[in-house]
């Protein structure tokens, strides 16, 4: 997923406003003005990086004549201390910018690190199985945080509720089955939009398979049910599992050949990255 760098703009804009407020005392406080140093982001952890570019316009929207110098790309898997950026400029801005380049990095990076270790496992098992997410983001951020699955190994699944049609159990009842709703959605949309329906169990399958939407999600089902549904679908569809994926369990559940396997705590509860920002020389 591509970043709508305008957009970025905007919200860094905000977020610096949150935190700045009318201006970071403790820097202004202590800090002469005139003061130059080197900001030294370096990992406490190993893991997969993410989230670089989004730093350097957190330093260049709070103060255009820094210089932010990345030591490594976005995607580069690192060791615990290595060095994978550097900002150069006035102290004051370094330290304002500090908390907020550091949020947004170790969050992108524990998503990048989280779902390059479902794809790994995943592909012990099933090598063209696509990991993906789902929309529970943390809003505001689900154009940075979709963006670091991408750059863990992953894919993107629907960005919204516009962008694909996504047939679930409320939608279901409140059609009146899975066919109406199908038929339905085919009415009503572009030709060139997809259709995904949920279903819990084979006879749910059955009816989707019917109607013929473009992707089968299986939610919920234990592994054998899966493998049958696969076997049932026999490459007419896009089948999807969803429900129950953790590290333990996702390998088991590529195997069953589904073709993706969505994952909710990709997002919603993954941990940060720990990484830190030294001014003018690292810590040991």
């Amino acid at each position: 997923m591509k970043m709508n760098e305008k957009l970025l703009d905007q919200q860094i804009e905000m977020w610096l406003a949150e935190d700045i407020g009318f201006g970071d005392i403790t820097s202004q406080a202590t800090i002469p003005q005139d003061s130059v140093g080197t900001g030294i982001l370096y990992t406490k952890q190993a893991g997969v990086i993410a989230g670089l570019d989004v730093a350097t316009h957190v330093f260049a929207n709070l103060d255009s004549s820094l210089t932010f110098t990345k030591k490594v790309e976005d995607g580069t898997y690192v060791e615990k201390g290595v060095v994978i950026a550097e900002v150069e400029g006035s102290t004051q801005s370094i330290l304002s910018g500090e908390r907020l380049a550091l949020n947004l990095l170790q969050r992108l990076s524990g998503i990048a690190t989280e779902t390059h270790a479902y794809v790994q496992k995943a592909r012990t098992t099933n090598e063209h199985v696509r990991i993906v997410d789902t929309r529970k983001t943390t809003p505001g951020l689900r154009m940075l945080e979709k963006y670091a699955v991408v750059v863990g190994g992953g894919h993107n699944h629907r960005i919204g509720l516009f962008d694909a049609v996504m047939i679930k159990d409320n939608h279901i009842k409140g059609a009146g089955g899975i066919t109406a709703a199908v038929q339905r959605a085919r009415a009503g949309i572009s030709h060139t939009m997809r259709i995904e329906v949920e279903v819990e169990t084979l006879e749910q399958l059955e009816e989707a398979i019917a109607a013929k939407p473009d992707i089968i999600m299986l939610d919920n089902m234990d592994n054998e049910t899966m493998a049958e549904a696969v076997r049932r679908v026999d490459g007419r569809m896009v089948v999807e599992a969803s429900g129950g994926v953790n590290l333990d369990t996702v390998a088991g559940i590529a195997a069953t050949g589904v073709d993706v396997i969505s994952v909710g705590s990709l997002t919603h509860s993954v941990s940060a990255l720990d990484i830190s920002l030294d001014l003018n020389e690292r810590k040991r």
